[in-house]
């Protein structure tokens, strides 16, 4: 049986080798009848499969299967009703370095609300200056800022009215002193004596001073100009008028002010007015200078609120001696209404996610507690907690942010 197969087996694979040597002259005769650029590319190809196949085989050949030991853990989760996140992190021990616990007690924390607002010249400490006679602005002495004295003069005025005062009062004086020589003539120096002291008055109504009417009588000849002089120190926040500017009785010319008496102007929400009484402090913070504080006592109360802004305004007095403050500041203020209890824990224990925040508690060796809780800031660094957690907690005052990704992991 050997015998027989193995001639047949011969030409087999006799005819086979003929095939394949026919095709790979074939295949010879295909390859140089292409282009030698051609030729080359085909070389690179076939060259670069070759290194392919190659790094296969020895990337499968030293290839080992690591066995990876996957730890699991049982953590179980449960939400309630409040929506108080609880976890059980079983075989896990949170770092001590990393997350801090403290219990959680009730303190007396005062209740504040925030009054957005700014700083203004106090009015009351103000002097507006309007035209006591109609006439032209010759000069003006005191412009935007310059500090003024009570007698300074800040404006020179011409005027027609204050001249004729002038003389009347100088026709007067002049009668006065020639009666006086005359002992005979009494009842007409007292009549004079009059008529002098309501002329006198007259130029005091304009805004001549004592001063510049004894100086009127012993020169005996009137000013050309009436000089218009502040009442009070400070200096000129507002001027209304320019050289040469033709006034009436009764027109504004100068907004005076004390630098140093100022007011803060603050902006109550409407639903929080009936908290706010005269006499309530204040603690107010100024972008300008973030380190400074002062404390200030609410003075005026708006009677009505305001139809467009729908805030209440509250005013307090600022002492501003050193002069730093500059009136339309910004100023932020925490007004305070009251006293309540919290819990008062660190900014680090609280997480705040949109308009909820989250404190956690620890219930167990390792299952823990996230709450949703409510309260306000007191002073950028704690959080004042007055509903959600329970006093005595093991509230986690470090680390919250940290416990949160494991409980976000779960949820």
């Amino acid at each position: 049986m050997k015998q027989y197969f193995n001639p047949i087996l011969t030409q087999y694979l006799s005819r086979k080798l003929t095939a394949l040597s026919i095709k790979s002259r074939h295949v010879l005769d295909y390859y140089w009848q292409l282009s030698p650029g051609s030729r080359y590319r085909l070389r690179l190809a076939a060259f670069a499969f070759g290194i392919l196949v190659v790094g296969f085989t020895v990337g499968r050949i030293t290839t080992v299967n690591h066995a990876v030991k996957i730890e699991a853990q049982d953590r179980k989760i449960a939400v309630d009703q409040t929506g108080a996140m609880s976890l059980n992190l079983l075989g896990v021990v949170l770092n001590p370095e990393i997350y801090r616990f403290e219990k959680a007690k009730l303190q007396a924390v005062p209740q504040e609300i925030k009054v957005p607002g700014r700083l203004v010249f106090n009015a009351e400490k103000g002097k507006l200056l309007s035209a006591r006679v109609a006439g032209r602005v010759e000069r003006i002495y005191a412009f935007e800022g310059a500090p003024v004295q009570p007698g300074t003069p800040v404006l020179e005025l011409y005027s027609p009215e204050f001249n004729s005062a002038q003389q009347e009062f100088l026709l007067s004086h002049r009668t006065v002193k020639i009666l006086g020589e005359n002992n005979s003539l009494t009842n007409l120096l007292a009549d004079a004596k009059i008529t002098q002291e309501a002329a006198a008055n007259r130029l005091r109504n304009l805004g001549f001073s004592d001063g510049d009417i004894l100086a009127l009588e012993r020169s005996g000849k009137p000013q050309p100009n009436l000089n218009i002089r502040s009442t009070i120190p400070g200096v000129v926040v507002k001027r209304n008028v320019e050289p040469g500017a033709v006034i009436s009785h009764g027109d504004p010319l100068m907004f005076m002010a004390d630098p140093k008496a100022l007011w803060f102007a603050g902006n109550i929400f409407e639903q929080d007015a009936r908290n706010i009484e005269r006499g309530q402090t204040m603690k107010i913070h100024f972008e300008a200078f973030p380190e400074l504080e002062i404390i200030a006592k609410v003075n005026y109360i708006a009677p009505t609120v305001d139809a467009q802004t729908r805030g209440l305004l509250i005013r307090a007095d600022i002492d501003n001696r050193d002069g730093s403050l500059r009136p339309d500041m910004y100023a932020n203020a925490k007004l305070q209404i009251g006293s309540s209890q919290a819990i008062v824990v660190p900014q680090t224990a609280i997480v705040r996610d949109k308009d909820l925040r989250y404190a956690f508690i620890r219930t167990g060796p390792e299952s823990y507690r996230r709450l949703v809780v409510k309260g306000y800031d007191l002073d950028g660094k704690r959080y004042a907690i007055t509903e959600g957690a329970e006093p005595n907690a093991n509230i986690l005052i470090q680390g919250a942010v940290l416990l949160n990704e494991r409980f976000t992991k779960q949820e």
